[in-house]
């Protein structure tokens, strides 16, 4: 990979922001990514290499870093989270249990025997995704609070399931290696909290900011790299790794500094970076070529709302259900580990991450419902605070 490329990359990343620029749209700016990449790689003119080793190293890092912030933006610290806990584990729970069925019928259908990975994929929702919409209107009220922890749960849950499911003959190694992760992260917030409340994290603040050494960023790299590291060894998605150390910074609070860094450094170059490999490495004229993997998308994206849809049932506004069926981070951990692995056909990459965007519409779809439903007069509605 030249400068010249990489310039290429950051030149059409700047789609993403282009297409999430309408506000009413609610689109997530890594659409205009992924559609960059796949008009630049091997669904289109080629010119993008995704098997490049350097490219594929620093969209290793951006996947890291990608999963890292979202894990940093699951609202562990928040009372209401755990005060709305019990309406949000029962949803999230019914939601997978819908899913368990509809991933069978699918698999079943097509005869992929890819029931659990149907079943994770479904079940998920992406709080990368769906908290954004959430404070870009605003939202508050009792659907809001227990919105929260059935998100959390499942994106959580999903993302530990999915390095279990996707490669079944290796479970045990993937179970092994996602136990050591977890413990390493788990001890990583001990440390953090003790750090945190001895001061000694501030101290080290103080220290970097006046003589601008960056240690909160250096330091933050060095334990996502090895967490990293350690995933890989244990063979383990480093998605994993990310998401975990995010949780885990979450629960102690992450400085404001260190927050602004790590957004910099993903949002501006390694989150496009992998975004645009990502769709690189997607070949769609495979969809085209093999129509069934086509429909298996649709009805993935088509299953998740229905199950998320379910959970009017229990309660929750048609709105809020729509909201909950955002996914994103696990069907691209999915493609991603999938291509890596060589476990999915051609073209099912392709249709896992088209099942995606469904639900990113259907999300869109619900935000706007729930915005609709807001008083404009008085701005006192249930749903949204203005």
């Amino acid at each position: 990979m030249s400068f010249a490329s990489l310039a290429v990359i950051m030149v059409v990343g700047l789609a993403g922001p282009l297409l999430a620029a309408p506000r009413h749209w609610q689109l997530p700016i890594v659409l205009g990514e992924l559609l960059a990449g796949i008009a630049l790689g091997t669904t289109g003119t080629g010119y993008l290499q995704p098997h490049d080793p350097v490219f594929s190293t620093l969209a290793d890092i951006g996947f890291a870093m990608v999963m890292f912030v979202a894990g940093t933006h699951v609202p562990v610290r928040e009372p209401s989270l755990r005060t709305a806990l019990g309406p949000g584990l029962v949803r999230a729970v019914a939601v997978a249990v819908a899913a368990g069925v509809l991933g069978w019928l699918i698999a079943a259908s097509f005869h992929t025997g890819h029931v659990l990975l149907y079943t994770v994929l479904m079940a998920s929702s992406s709080a990368a995704l769906i908290l954004p919409i959430v404070d870009s209107l605003s939202l508050s009220g009792e659907p809001v609070l227990q919105l929260l922890p059935q998100v959390a749960i499942a994106d959580a849950a999903c993302i530990v399931a999915l390095p279990l499911v996707i490669d079944p003959r290796h479970a045990g190694r993937a179970a092994f290696g996602a136990v050591a992760v977890i413990s390493a992260a788990a001890v990583l917030f001990v440390l953090l909290r003790w750090l945190e409340r001895t001061g000694l994290r501030r101290r080290m603040h103080r220290l970097s900011e006046a003589r601008r050494f960056a240690l909160e960023l250096r330091v933050s790299l060095a334990i996502l790299f090895g967490l990293a590291a350690l995933a890989t060894d244990t063979h383990v998605s480093i998605m994993l790794a990310g998401f975990s150390f995010g949780l885990a910074v979450a629960a102690v609070g992450p400085p404001r500094r260190l927050t602004h860094q790590l957004f910099a450094l993903t949002e501006g170059l390694f989150g496009p970076l992998f975004f645009i490999w990502l769709g690189a490495s997607l070949n769609l004229r495979d969809l085209g070529s093999q129509p069934r993997f086509l429909l298996i998308g649709a009805l993935l994206g088509i299953g998740a709302v229905a199950a998320h849809l379910l959970m009017s049932l229990f309660g929750q506004p048609v709105g809020f259900g729509l909201l909950a069926s955002a996914q994103l981070g696990v069907p691209v951990a999915a493609a991603t580990v999938g291509t890596q692995l060589q476990i999915l056909a051609p073209g099912e990459p392709a249709a896992l991450l088209l099942g995606a965007l469904i639900t990113i519409g259907a999300a869109v779809v619900g935000g706007a419902i729930i915005a609709r439903s807001a008083p404009s007069s008085d701005g006192q509605g249930e749903a949204v605070a203005e």
